[in-house]
């Protein structure tokens, strides 16, 4: 155990492919369900090498309107990189956000013309992600994010490319 420990922080030394002051653009498909009720949507992100591990993410993310119901997510997250080869990088995540969602009957709905209501909550992000570096620029990534609020709880799939600069 010890030997994993020692080469899993050797390796997050050494072969860090991300240095402080990077930064990168990106977009994401995701998968949302909580709740009872699941829907997708699209994401952009930007992230900021603060420190050689260590990297901010603020993100937006609008999903699709669904059974009347349309949802936005703003978050900022913090990643520790933990490179595994000089293509692969796992990362664990933390952050804050907030939850937006709007349920709107529109006027082809018989019963509830014009009905509509929405909220917004704070709420904790957990989670951890895979960077694959296709090239220098490009980063293939994968993630699996759990939101956790006050009323609601969502966990969040995502798939995406970022253009680093």
């Amino acid at each position: 155990m010890a030997v994993i420990v020692i080469a899993v922080v050797t390796m997050s030394m050494t072969a860090n492919a991300q240095e402080k002051g990077d930064m990168a653009v990106g977009a994401n498909v995701v998968f949302s369900s909580g709740d009872s009720y699941s829907n997708i949507g699209i994401s952009a992100k930007f992230q900021y090498n603060i420190l050689n591990p260590i990297r901010l993410e603020g993100s937006f993310t609008y999903f699709l309107k669904k059974n009347y119901i349309s949802m936005w997510d703003a978050s900022v997250n913090a990643h520790y990189l933990f490179p595994l080869t000089d293509k692969i990088t796992l990362y664990p995540l933390a952050g804050v956000g907030i939850l937006g969602s709007k349920v709107n009957f529109s006027e082809e709905t018989a019963m509830r013309d014009g009905v509509s209501a929405s909220s917004s909550e704070f709420g904790a992000n957990i989670g951890g992600g895979i960077d694959f570096k296709l090239t220098d620029k490009f980063i293939l990534n994968g993630e699996a994010k759990y939101k956790i609020g006050s009323t609601w709880n969502r966990l969040l799939l995502s798939a995406g490319v970022a253009y680093r600069f």
